[in-house]
């Protein structure tokens, strides 16, 4: 990689900064004691996640009759939420690895916690199919492994048992190339607390850095590992919201049949996802002062990745709606009539101002670079994204082909319950991330900090 860069260029790294500044910087949240908001932040989370781990378990003792469902909308609440995880949970990979392949300096700022994200993401989608079965204690009946029951199998051809395989495939390669990139970081921390004489946290981060060197046979090693991961996760990024979306997309559901759903939903999964690392990120470099790092010019190109994905969204529902007229089915033009006028036109126009109308204000460079606007509108996108698997799951489903069946779904405060204590497990679980976890990978931000650093521009 060159050490040199066009002076045009803005600089990814301000204020003048040295090697030591860089390491002190992004190890004060780690070595130093947490501020007032964090800690305000954290009980938030902390009271939201008792409240849902108290509604997953009344949902356990007393059955999923507690939810909403009724004998028409069989998926609801939990099957939006559970997509809607997993979406969020796709931008960590593509900043991983997408952007590492193509050799971005600017990922630098926000992988670290964009995998982060993907982790915790995805840890919160796999609780609601194993809430949803009802008898949470036999999910193990989900993986083919050899049983008593008279050789009783998985059913291979079912899209739910390819989500299985396709999750706990892309959490495991997400995790390990996570973990790989943070070990020169714990050596680092590791090697600040023994100079500190911190004899705790020395001991857990050497066990946690597995004997981490530096020398060049291991950055040698290092770098092509990362490479290997990357190439294996890219291709993670498209399969798996390709069968998530084939849990809808293989069935004869009118306005769920339609092989536009893979890349729809593949757009739509990176569309929310980097929405809520840029909520994320905006907070994060606000609490612990990482400003000079997270710079405006990051933001400005992650709003762009929004506005490009939220474009393919838009044009994805507008072939929708074509293809509904186009094809002469009467049903299909009825499900998707009944999203616009029926009584979820509200859902149906949420949805349609927050993933297309809104991302097009992001032409305007004055409010690419704004931060206020920006964790506005990321928060709206995300709430638009909530509305799109709402819309498809529960219009397409609460008016079926009996009109006598016709009924509407209403969530029930255990549904509520269950998804705001999604949100409170995935702040907590990052809240002490950014606590324990250096949030920046400070050996790759060191690496460009001669080509791309303020000093280095003059």
């Amino acid at each position: 990689m060159s050490s040199q860069e066009a002076w045009i260029r803005e600089p990814l790294v301000l204020g003048d900064k040295s090697y030591h500044d860089i390491s002190n910087d992004i190890a004060r949240p780690i070595e130093g004691k947490a501020n007032k908001q964090w800690w305000i932040v954290f009980t938030i989370s902390i009271i939201a996640m008792l409240w849902g781990v108290g509604c997953i378990l009344y949902t356990i003792g007393v059955g999923i009759g507690t939810w909403g469902l009724n004998k028409t909308v069989g998926w609801a609440w939990d099957i939006t939420n559970f997509v809607w995880w997993v979406g969020i949970g796709h931008a960590g990979t593509l900043i991983s690895a997408v952007l590492l392949l193509f050799r971005q300096k600017w990922r630098m700022a926000i992988n670290r916690s964009a995998e982060a994200m993907t982790i915790f993401a995805v840890v919160c989608a796999a609780l609601f199919p194993g809430i949803h079965m009802g008898r949470i204690w036999m999910a193990y009946w989900v993986l083919p492994l050899p049983n008593q029951f008279g050789s009783l199998w998985v059913n291979f051809n079912s899209p739910l048992l390819w989500d299985v395989f396709a999750i706990s495939t892309y959490f495991s390669v997400s995790l390990v190339f996570w973990y790989i990139g943070l070990i020169p970081d714990f050596a680092t921390i590791r090697d600040r607390a023994a100079k500190a004489a911190k004899p705790i946290s020395q001991t857990v981060y050497a066990i946690m850095s597995f004997g981490w060197s530096g020398n060049a046979r291991a950055w040698h090693r290092f770098e092509e590992i990362s490479l290997v991961l990357a190439g294996l996760a890219t291709p993670l990024v498209l399969s798996v919201h390709t069968i998530v979306s084939m849990d809808f997309a293989t069935s004869v559901i009118p306005g769920w049949h339609t092989t536009i759903f893979p890349p729809y939903f593949v757009a739509g999964a990176i569309f929310s996802g980097f929405a809520m690392v840029q909520t994320l990120m905006l907070v994060m470099r606000k609490v612990v002062n990482l400003e000079e790092y997270i710079t405006i010019n990051h933001i400005e190109l992650m709003n762009k990745v929004i506005m490009l994905t939220g474009s393919i969204v838009g044009v994805a529902y507008i072939t929708e709606l074509f293809m509904s007229w186009y094809s002469g089915v009467e049903y299909e033009q009825y499900a998707f009539l009944n999203r616009a006028s029926g009584p979820y036109w509200w859902a149906y126009w949420a949805m349609m101002s927050c993933n297309v109308l809104s991302p097009q204000v992001f032409w305007s460079k004055k409010l690419r670079r704004n931060i206020t606007f920006t964790f506005i509108l990321s928060i709206i996108v995300n709430i638009g994204m909530w509305f799109e698997r709402f819309v498809i799951i529960v219009t397409s489903l609460h008016r079926d082909y009996l009109p006598s069946s016709w009924t509407m779904f209403y969530p029930s405060w255990v549904d509520i319950g269950i998804f705001v204590g999604t949100l409170g497990i995935f702040f907590t679980l990052f809240l002490l991330y950014a606590r324990t976890f250096p949030v920046l990978p400070i050996a790759e931000v060191k690496s460009i900090l001669k080509s791309t650093g303020s000093q280095y521009k003059k």
